[in-house]
């Protein structure tokens, strides 16, 4: 089934405990809590304001404990597929029932998530009896485009039983202007984060400093302008001072004086050993014992970081057994300052043994990362070489990718086999526009047969199969099939997957081309090959799907029913387990058996499976299948007398069709259930009444520009939001509707006034 979920760091995804000894500041508490009706809170201040101290209280109160998910972010969590694994990990730790059919659909091949793994999400939310709260902190690291389109379309979306936290030290790209003027969000910023007079007296007081009066206490507050960071330093100060008094009139309250004041004031008073250790492990962004050893040569490390955290010195527990920790990022700069001052070449020999305990710990997704901070690109490239099982087996093509492209970004770092499995990673992603780059930055690479690929007796025609499946975009110049004729001339030994392959690839550029006969023959040839067993069970699934749909297209209907029955008991598994996340791997079945269905005119079975294929379709974001899916609907419908089902499924069959260049069988198909519906008839009959829902901003504005000539990708463009954002939004606002076409919608919409 394609391996284990994505490996993930469970530190980042454990709700941070709430530190001894911090001053519980109930009326931001009660701010939080009183805050449930609205869907959005957004705490939002500079670093070191106490933002995640405060969340931290809140989620321990008896109200919330228990029903909070928390995911801690960082830079390499800016990418779609890691950031939602995060996410529904971290629901499912407090709400199986919530997260878990949502996290399964990332492991499928090519998954958009705002299709396929939000609405499970929502639906799984809406039937939820429990009230939870999912806490994103950092949220200001997250800029990935499609990413924040995906946040905002579930909290669009979000029904009461899940409240969203955003923490950051900046606004996310959010439209957090709509949702307050919508009475949808609650703010906590700087001002209200800033601690009172009677705040600072109690953290003075937890801190031990028992001998200042209370102007000077005032005047502490006053210079630190209640910057929580700040404040809990200057305590520290005053606390380690012989002469408390004077150490606060002392104090400015500029940050970088408060900077240099704590590393005179505080460092300076630290221990020797204590000193040493936080300004060797400042160049980790989180801290272990066991780790700590590695990167210092000595042991102990579990035991000075108890203490520190005990001795408040700006390091904080991340998970409640306290087996991680991570020292104030503000810190981190004065200590990493320090480090380079007095040893500039440290920071590399540090960061490699990280990299070398997390290979012994086998997160080398991990370990890579590190080596990249530490500059050591090409230590990252080999290891990204010798660890490709480890990515795929574990469903980690996503981090391949990423960590293979920062890998690459030098200049002088190159490696065609780790280029290729980059171009792999890029299909199963479904990031086609990459698979061309790799491609290409492999091909000059390639010499002779030093390049091995397990599964191919040629590494050029790995590379060739992938250009002829994925590797140009669309325009019938041929290409696909040069490349994959020269793919099957060179990949020649049919006991390896690579030959299967290489003749699935050159097959679909002949289905492409309308080629139906000479597509059978290559898969002919590789589906009775024993090697097909060794296939990855997507790639094995699709290979049977495209076969059965060509030997359909030649009206061979006994034995395409005869491949789709091969592979049925598979099939259904992939669907059960991944839902519209498997329309890479069933579509081509599903319209297969909807298509025999009709002809065998089994009606009934006919509609349910071409549904199905309609929707893996869309979810697939495939034009093609979409409109043979409907159009074949469309005369299931007619043949079942329902002539108004059949409009509506012609008419999305045409709007689809609309979108973009169609093969010339499918709009013939088409245009023959027109010509049989009437064209005239094609215009569904209008609704009246009224909306049982109000329609979103989004939604409102989709169908505005719904009702103008643009195609679903130059809405996509008008409104800046990406094409599969645009269908997630179009779907939940023909529901309000009604509707099931565009066409229809509009209609709908000119009836009730909204456009």
């Amino acid at each position: 089934m394609g391996g284990s979920s994505t490996p993930l760091l469970s530190v980042k995804y454990a709700v941070p405990p709430a530190r001894t000894g911090t001053v519980v500041r109930q009326r931001l508490v009660d701010r939080l809590e009183g805050s449930g009706d609205t869907k959005v809170c957004v705490v939002v201040a500079p670093a070191g304001w106490g933002k995640t101290t405060m969340l931290a209280q809140w989620t321990a109160e008896p109200g919330v404990r228990g029903r909070a998910a928390w995911v801690s972010l960082d830079s390499s969590d800016d990418e779609p597929v890691r950031f939602w694994s995060y996410l529904l990990t971290a629901l499912c730790v407090v709400a199986p029932e919530v997260g878990s059919r949502a996290l399964a659909t990332l492991s499928a091949p090519g998954v958009e998530p705002v299709l396929v793994t939000l609405p499970l999400l929502i639906n799984d939310v809406a039937a939820s009896d429990g009230r939870y709260v999912l806490v994103l902190d950092d949220v200001h690291v997250v800029h990935d485009r499609r990413l924040l389109e995906g946040l905002e379309f579930l909290i669009t979306y979000l029904p009461p039983a899940l409240r969203v936290v955003l923490v950051g030290r900046a606004d996310p790209a959010l439209p957090l202007g709509r949702w307050r003027g919508r009475g949808l969000l609650t703010e906590i910023r700087a001002p209200e984060l800033a601690f009172t007079w009677r705040e600072s007296e109690a953290l003075l007081a937890a801190v031990g400093v028992t001998d200042l009066d209370s102007s000077a206490c005032g005047l502490l507050c006053e210079r630190t302008e209640g910057w929580a960071v700040g404040l809990h330093l200057a305590a520290q100060a005053v606390r380690s001072s012989p002469h408390p008094p004077a150490a606060v009139a002392r104090l400015r309250g500029d940050d970088r004086h408060l900077l240099d004041y704590f590393e005179t004031e505080i460092l300076d008073h630290l221990q020797p050993a204590h000193r040493d250790f936080l300004v060797q492990t400042s160049v980790l962004e989180r801290l272990s014992g066991p780790l700590c050893d590695a990167v210092l040569g000595r042991s102990g490390s579990a035991r000075v970081l108890a203490e520190l955290e005990e001795a408040s010195a700006f390091v904080a527990a991340l998970d409640p057994g306290r087996h991680w920790y991570r020292c104030h990022g503000l810190f981190r700069d004065v200590l990493r300052r320090e480090l380079h001052d007095l040893r500039p070449d440290a920071s590399t020999n540090l960061l490699i043994r990280a990299a070398n305990w997390y290979c012994g710990e086998n997160q080398l997704d991990e370990a890579v990362r590190h080596l990249l901070v530490a500059g050591d690109f090409a230590a990252a490239m080999a290891l990204l070489k010798a660890s490709q099982a480890w990515f795929f087996e574990r469903g980690a093509a996503t981090d391949f990718l990423l960590l293979g492209e920062e890998a690459a970004s030098a200049a002088d770092v190159a490696d065609a086999e780790v280029f290729l499995m980059m171009a792999y990673a890029a299909v199963l992603r479904g990031q086609f526009e990459r698979v061309r780059h790799w491609c290409d930055a492999a091909t000059p690479l390639l010499d002779g047969d030093t390049v091995s690929i397990e599964g191919w007796s040629s590494a050029v025609a790995c590379l060739l199969t992938m250009r002829a499946a994925y590797g140009h975009t669309g325009e019938a110049d041929g290409a696909d099939l040069t490349d994959g004729l020269r793919a099957v001339e060179i990949e020649a030994d049919p006991t390896l997957p690579g030959y299967v392959l290489a003749r699935t690839a050159l097959a679909s550029a002949h289905m492409r081309a309308e080629d139906y006969a000479e597509a059978v023959a290559l898969l002919n040839d590789a589906w009775h090959r024993p090697s097909r067993t060794l296939l990855p069970t997507p790639a094995l699934l699709q290979t049977a799907g495209l076969y059965a749909l060509n030997l359909l297209h030649i009206d061979d209907e006994e034995s395409a029913s005869g491949v789709c029955e091969e592979v049925r008991k598979v099939s259904d598994t992939v669907e059960e387990q991944w839902g519209d996340a498997s329309a890479a791997s069933v579509t081509w079945l599903r319209l297969v058996e909807g298509a025999i269905a009709y002809r065998n005119r089994d009606l009934t079975v006919a509609r349910a499976l071409l549904l199905r294929a309609a929707a893996l379709a869309e979810a697939w974001g495939r034009q093609y299948e979409l409109v043979v899916a409907l159009t074949t609907l469309a005369s299931t419908e007619l043949a079942a007398g329902d002539r108004e089902a059949a409009r509506h499924a012609a008419t999305r069959a045409r709007e689809a069709a609309d979108d973009g260049p169609l093969r010339a069988t499918a709009a013939r198909e088409l245009q023959v259930v027109e010509t049989r519906l009437g064209r005239g008839a094609l215009r569904a009959a209008q609704r009246i009444g009224h909306l049982h829902e109000d329609l979103t901003d989004r939604e409102l504005s989709l169908l505005h520009e719904l009702s103008g000539p643009g195609t679903q990708r130059e809405i996509g463009d008008a409104l800046f939001l990406s094409i599969n954002t645009v269908k997630g939004y179009t779907k939940s606002l023909y529901r309000k509707l009604g509707a099931s076409s565009r066409q229809e919608a509009v209609e709908r919409g000119r009836t009730l006034g909204l456009i």
